[in-house]
């Protein structure tokens, strides 16, 4: 679908299917997501069923239906049902992956200052415990061509290069990195890659078995709008051996002999409430019927959303577009003018002054982010199915008030 057969100037489904607050302006997608009522109650259901039975349902019958759950993801994320398991989050993926292999004094562990702050900080904490090094890629915010994001990383592969943590969507500066090219050259090169898809089910379209990196995990809260607590961790067949997860539990010693251990170890984590795993298969199922043209229409209207939401805060900022649109998928950040000391983040939220004002007096939840350091800072926007084009008109003219001085 393209952009220009889309209408932006209203939401695309019924903000009723959400829960939100009705009196604020919601631009913030991106953060945490938001679940619709539908899926909710789904979970409500399967919580119900738990709690009516326990010893029943997660004993007897949790492991069929978690089967089914986890077989709906990974075909909406184009992989084989045997190499996902299901995780809390994104940033728990990580940590997953960085705390089940070993690092020696020498390794390099790749990564790029665009990083998510909690999954650079997972990076640190294993260089530090082995003696390895964070070798940080610094990739440009604006830049104009994918070579240069390409090169920066490329730049620092060396012979002692034993892992790369990349995001597949940057969070503070939403670009969607050429992670297929990026994930390619470092296979070429022996390095895996370990890539941060916190933001891509959902937002672009997946192919995990085809992208080929070593270790995926991405969450189904966000652009999926599944509930909090569930994500999803992608490895590739031949690592499979060397993953165990954070909590070591009952599969560890399974004398099963059905399925891979990779799969036992995952699948019970100690007690747990599963329902927010069991809700992704009607998480998918929704948001895929408010629009015709099903998930595909779903992605192609936020990315327009989102790219006409730039283009109208470019215009009252009087800024070009830090990006070309190819890297934009339903984020986009504009740079801002650098804060005025008084103006900087304040404790306890460390949140910018400014992204008070638009709260507070103007009823727009949206973020301001340092990037790359106060008092540089940028402004991120989010476009789902509930926001239309009035509201980033909205926003453009709170700015224009709120920023001298702020």
């Amino acid at each position: 679908m393209k952009p220009d057969e889309i209408s932006l100037n209203r939401p695309a489904a019924d903000p009723r299917h959400w829960v939100l607050d009705p009196g604020v302006v919601f631009l913030n997608h991106g953060a945490f997501g938001a679940c619709p009522r539908r899926v909710l109650e789904c979970q409500s259901g399967w919580r119900a069923r738990m709690e009516r039975q326990p010893l029943q349902f997660l004993v007897r019958e949790l492991e069929p239906d978690l089967d089914a759950a986890r077989a709906a993801l990974a075909q909406f994320a184009g992989a084989e049902a045997d190499d996902l398991v299901f995780v809390p989050n994104a940033t728990t993926g990580v940590n997953t992956v960085l705390r089940s292999l070993e690092f020696k004094p020498g390794d390099e562990l790749l990564a790029t200052d665009h990083e998510y702050n909690a999954c650079r900080n997972a990076l640190d904490f294993v260089a530090e415990r082995s003696g390895a090094r964070v070798v940080v890629a610094k990739l440009p915010f604006p830049f104009r061509s994918t070579d240069e994001l390409i090169a920066p990383v490329l730049e620092c592969v060396t012979s002692r290069t034993r892992l790369a943590l990349l995001d597949h969507v940057t969070s503070q500066t939403g670009m969607v990195l050429p992670i297929a090219r990026l994930v390619s050259e470092l296979n070429r090169r022996g390095v895996d890659a370990l890539v941060d898809g916190a933001h891509p089910p959902g937002m672009v379209d997946l192919n995990l078995s085809q992208l080929g990196a070593a270790y995926y995990t991405g969450n189904c809260h966000k652009w999926l709008c599944a509930p909090k607590g569930v994500a999803l961790l992608h490895v590739r067949r031949d690592r499979q051996k060397w993953i165990r997860p954070l909590t070591i539990s009952h599969g560890a010693n399974s004398a099963r002999t059905d399925r891979s251990r990779f799969l036992l170890e995952f699948a019970w984590p100690g007690t747990w409430d599963p329902s927010a795993a069991l809700s992704v298969p009607e998480a998918i199922r929704f948001l895929g019927s408010l629009l015709p043209g099903g998930w595909p229409e779903v992605m192609a209207r936020n990315r327009a959303l989102a790219l006409a939401a730039r283009n109208i805060l470019c215009a009252a900022l009087e800024i070009a577009e830090p990006c070309p649109a190819e890297f934009i998928g339903a984020l986009a950040a504009v740079p801002l003018p650098p804060a005025p000391p008084e103006a900087l983040p304040r404790p306890p939220m460390n949140e910018y002054p400014l992204q008070d004002a638009l709260r507070l007096k103007h009823r727009i939840e949206v973020p301001v982010i340092s990037w790359p350091a106060p008092p540089r800072r940028v402004l991120r926007v989010s476009a789902q199915l509930y926001n239309a084009l009035p509201q980033y008109e909205r926003l453009a003219r709170a700015l224009i008030l709120e920023l001298p001085g702020a």
